[in-house]
């Protein structure tokens, strides 16, 4: 099965001359930590350090512990 893309060459304007082969494979290969949240989630926590601070309140509840805000 053909699609359009394939058959679209590259663009004059794409420049990979000062590209970097496997700049970012090293940590690629290590894992990745990269979460996509759902919407309805998304909307209620605006950045990373809103969700991290959740969780780790989240955390805390289970195992236990209270921590003051």
């Amino acid at each position: 099965m053909s699609t359009e893309s394939e058959n679209v060459e590259m663009r004059k304007e794409y420049d990979f001359s000062l590209g970097v082969r496997g700049k970012y494979a090293k940590a690629y290969h290590q894992g990745s930590n990269v979460v996509v949240l759902a919407p309805d989630v998304a909307e209620r926590f605006p950045n990373s350090e809103s969700v991290n601070q959740a969780l780790r309140s989240l955390a805390n509840l289970m195992d236990g512990k209270h921590q003051p805000q």
